[in-house]
């Protein structure tokens, strides 16, 4: 037979059975539930798996509820301040029970209530979609709805393969109003610099004055049972009643501070044991071990080793615990799955730290060199005006080996100097940029965060000139460390 009637006869067997080319092939139940949903709610199917996977990495959890009260792949949640579950079930005519407990009508009630979030906007653009996105996560201020969102386009710009699939289709979101709302990475902890610091409601911890009032003896290991954006948001709630002093990020190791470690945070249900530690809680589910990655271990493990050399904790399992060891207690966390060997192994060091510190970047003609400020490192730094152009200075290292590394900068501060300095970080993603007012703060290190980098040498930090800032850029010196 030739091509052309092998193909016109294959067209009519499948006009014959009513099914569509693209439908030909086999598909798993739950991809066939989110095309189902997205067809019916006209919601784009990749972006639809992308929020789910950013929520519970597709797991159902038996239908029991995340930390927030949130159920089923889609995470929809009832809580005294959030509805999502009983507005799913009003749109899609559904019960509650059945959305908690049925895979595909949760996916469904996900859709409906993700279209529901996006009216006026041109629903087959992708990256129009990203205000709805950001309304789906219920967050309580726009940084969070921020953090909430970009998770999920990232795990769409990378892909999913699995039981469902999405080809990684790297889009520039379109974040509206959110696009001006400040980033984590601009605001850092005071007790533990390589930290974001976002406050918890005042009505979710204790305000003290420890160490002075109670000792500090304990560090306690949680897992969020939710997402890293969700947990923050939670702990913001004032309903939640709940809170830890830390959240760490699955992806990448990114660490959040939320209560001063000063005060008391409500994490452990044991009010003795709460006045006497830290509480970290790590994003994730206890029955989930896909969660527990390299670079959370290592960034909690240089939390930890942080917290215990403070405060003179002994870095043994004595005193470094799960939430399930704590007296009376009713969670499991951090579950069987918490590989307690290598955790321990890191936070004493056995895993080794590399270190680079590098002071001469490398710049355009546009670039100045200075000796003028004291507070510089070495014996120069560079300088520029700023300007809309693509020009930065760039620091190249050697970095080892694929893995999280904090990066820690140095510039010298003066009230002229530019109050919001971008610094560009080329991770193993693409390249991240983090703020920095080089008006205050000058002469010493300052973190700008934890980065997931690969392996080789090239321009791993850089200095743009590219910001809405006054005064001039300053590219002074990086330190890049392994966690």
């Amino acid at each position: 037979m030739k091509p052309i009637r092998l193909a016109a006869a294959v067209a009519l067997v499948l006009l014959l059975f009513q099914v569509q080319p693209a439908q030909a092939a086999a598909r798993t139940p739950l991809d066939a539930a989110f095309a189902k949903a997205a067809q019916a709610y006209d919601v784009p199917r990749d972006l639809l798996v992308a929020l789910a996977y950013a929520e519970t990495r597709l797991d159902d959890h038996e239908g029991k509820p995340s930390a927030s009260g949130g159920y089923g792949v889609m995470h929809l949640v009832s809580n005294p301040t959030t509805k999502t579950l009983e507005k799913a079930a009003e749109l899609t005519g559904r019960s509650v029970e059945e959305l908690r407990t049925d895979t595909e009508a949760n996916i469904l009630g996900g859709a409906a209530v993700l279209s529901s979030l996006a009216e006026g906007i041109d629903r087959k653009d992708v990256a129009a979609w990203y205000p709805a996105v950001a309304k789906y996560g219920n967050a309580s201020t726009p940084e969070v709805a921020r953090l909430y969102a970009d998770a999920v386009y990232e795990v769409l710009a990378k892909g999913v393969q699995g039981e469902v699939s999405v080809a990684a289709n790297p889009v520039a979101p379109k974040r509206g109003e959110l696009e001006h709302a400040r980033s984590f990475a601009e605001v850092l902890s005071t007790d533990y610099p390589p930290a974001h610091w976002v406050p918890a409601n005042s009505g979710n911890y204790t305000v003290s004055s420890r160490p002075s009032s109670y000792a500090i003896d304990r560090v306690i290991i949680h897992v969020t049972q939710g997402s890293y954006a969700g947990t923050i948001s939670w702990f913001q709630n004032p309903s939640a009643n709940v809170s830890a002093h830390y959240v760490i990020r699955s992806s990448d190791g990114d660490v959040t501070q939320m209560v001063r470690e000063k005060d008391i945070a409500w994490h452990a249900g044991n009010w003795n044991y709460n006045t006497r530690s830290i509480g970290i809680e790590h994003e994730g589910w206890v029955s989930q071990p896909s969660w527990f990655t390299e670079a959370m271990y290592r960034a909690s493990a240089a939390l930890t080793r942080a917290i215990c050399d403070k405060y003179g904790i002994p870095k043994t399992r004595s005193y470094i615990i799960g939430h399930n060891e704590v007296p009376g207690a009713t969670h499991t966390d951090p579950g069987p799955h918490w590989d307690w060997g290598k955790y321990m192994q890191y936070v004493t060091g056995g895993g080794g730290t590399w270190s680079t510190t590098v002071d001469s970047p490398t710049a355009s003609a546009n670039w100045g060199t200075s000796t003028w400020s004291g507070q510089k490192y070495g014996a120069d730094y560079r300088f520029a005006n700023p300007e809309a152009i693509s020009d930065p200075a760039w620091f190249r290292a050697s970095i080892p080996s694929a893995g999280t590394y904090r990066v820690d900068v140095w510039h010298p501060a003066d009230p002229g100097y530019n109050d919001s300095t971008p610094y560009i970080v080329a991770t193993s993603s693409g390249n991240q940029s983090v703020r920095v007012n080089q008006r205050t703060g000058g002469g010493t290190w300052k973190s700008i965060g934890t980065f997931t980098l690969n392996a080789g040498t090239y321009n791993v930090v850089g200095v743009s000139r590219w910001t809405s800032g006054v005064g001039y850029v300053i590219a002074d010196a990086v330190r890049i460390t392994r966690l």
